[in-house]
C-alpha cells in the first residue's frame, strides 16, 4: 500500500528543511539536531500522571544514567528496560522521553530508559555492555522499582532493538536467573548492510532512514568490518536462538531493515520461541517510537496498544504457569 498520508506529510516537511543527509553530518551535528527537535516537543497530556526519576545505575563497574518512569496505580508493575534508537550514534534519554511516558501509561509498566554510551566515541561493545549491566541492575532491584523479578522485559527501537536482542542472547548464554519475561523488538537491525536485502534496495531513500545513512551508522559503530559476523553485532547470525524469552517484533513496509527483522522473527519462531510479529503497512522506520512520528500516526498507537495487551497476556500466562505448573507456547503474525 502507499505511504500513509500523515507520514508523507511528515516526510515532506522534513525534506523541505533542506538539511544535509545523515552521512554528510558529524555525530555532534546529528545529536544537536535531535536535541533541538525534542526541546520544541509539546508534552502529551494523557501521560502526565507518569512520574519520572533520574538515576545512576551502578553495575559491573559502570555508572549508567537512566530515567525511571512509574505509572499511577497499584504495584506490583511489570518492568520494561528500554534502549533508545539512533544508530548507536545519537538518541538520548530526552529523545525518547515522550515514548517512555506513553509506554508506561499504555502498558501500566515501570519503564527504565537507559542512556548507554554512544559511538564513535565508544564503539562496540560499549553500548552492549551498558545495556547488559543496566538489565542486570534492574533484575537485582525489582522490589525497589515496584515490580517482581519474573516480570522484567527488555526492548528497544532500531539500534535499541538490536541491543535488546543481543542482551537477551547474552543473558541466556550466561544462564542469568530469573529469565526475562519478554523482548520487545521494534524494527531492529539484525544483520550487517552487506550484502543488501531487498528492503535495503527498495527503500534506499525517500522514507526517512536511507541505505547510505545505515551504512554510515554501521561504520560509526564497529571498530572494523570483521566484527560484522559477530552474533552480538548481527544477531541473525546467531547459530542458536532457542530458549530465548517471548518476542514482540514489529517491522515496517517502507524500512530498509524490514527484511532482516522479518527474518529474525521467523528464525525465533523456528527455534520454538513464542513470537508475536506485527508487519505494518504504509509506514517507515521510526514510526512506532520516534518523537517525530509516533505521536501523530494511528499505526503507532495501534502497535502500542497491541504491545500493552501482549505484556498483560505474558503476565497472565506467567501466573497460570505458576499456579498450574504447566507451560505453553504459540506464535502469531499480523499485518495491518
Amino acid at each position: 500500500m502507499p505511504v500513509d498520508p500523515k507520514l508523507q506529510a511528515i516526510l515532506d516537511a522534513e525534506k523541505a528543511l533542506g538539511n544535509p543527509p545523515v552521512e554528510q553530518l558529524t555525530p555532534q551535528q546529528l545529536r544537536s539536531g535531535a536535541a533541538q527537535h525534542i526541546a520544541s516537543f509539546q508534552p502529551i497530556a494523557d501521560h502526565t500522571g507518569v512520574t519520572m526519576e533520574a538515576r545512576i545505575l551502578v553495575q559491573g563497574g559502570h555508572s549508567i544514567p537512566a530515567r525511571i518512569y512509574t505509572p499511577p496505580g497499584e504495584a506490583p508493575f511489570p518492568i520494561a528496560v528500554l534502549f533508545h534508537s539512533g544508530g548507536w550514534v545519537t538518541g538520548s534519554l530526552d529523545t525518547h522521553e515522550p515514548y517512555c511516558r506513553a509506554f508506561a501509561t499504555a502498558a501500566k509498566a515501570v519503564v527504565v530508559s537507559v542512556d548507554y554510551r554512544l559511538a564513535p566515541e565508544h564503539r562496540f561493545p560499549a553500548a552492549l555492555e551498558d545495556c547488559t549491566d543496566a538489565t542486570l541492575w534492574v533484575l537485582a532491584h525489582t522490589a525497589e522499582l515496584k515490580g517482581t523479578p519474573e516480570q522484567v522485559f527488555i526492548g528497544g527501537d532500531s539500534a535499541g532493538g538490536t541491543l535488546a536482542t543481543t542482551v537477551a542472547l547474552l543473558l541466556r548464554d550466561r544462564k542469568v536467573l530469573p529469565h526475562l519475561a519478554g523482548q520487545i523488538l521494534l524494527y531492529p537491525a539484525t544483520a550487517y548492510y552487506d550484502p543488501p536485502t531487498t528492503s535495503y534496495l527498495e527503500n534506499s531513500e525517500g522514507y526517512g532512514l536511507t541505505r547510505k545513512a545505515m551504512i554510515w551508522y554501521w561504520d560509526m559503530y564497529l571498530n572494523d568490518r570483521s566484527e560484522a559476523t559477530n552474533p552480538l553485532v548481527a544477531p541473525l547470525l546467531a547459530p542458536d536462538l532457542a530458549n530465548l524469552p517471548p518476542a514482540f517484533v514489529v517491522t515496517a513496509q517502507y524500512d530498509v531493515l524490514r527484511d532482516e527483522g522479518d527474518a529474525y522473527a521467523n528464525r525465533l519462531t523456528e527455534a520454538g520461541v513464542e513470537v508475536t510479529h506485527l508487519y505494518v503497512k504504509g509506514v517507515n522506520h521510526g514510526f512506532a517510537a520516534s518523537a517525530k512520528e509516533f505521536p501523530y500516526l494511528d499505526q503507532a498507537h495501534t502497535v502500542l496498544r497491541a504491545l500493552a495487551d501482549w505484556i498483560t497476556a505474558i503476565q497472565q500466562q506467567s501466573t497460570s504457569k505458576l499456579q498450574l505448573g504447566s507451560s505453553s507456547s504459540s506464535s502469531s503474525s499480523r499485518r495491518f
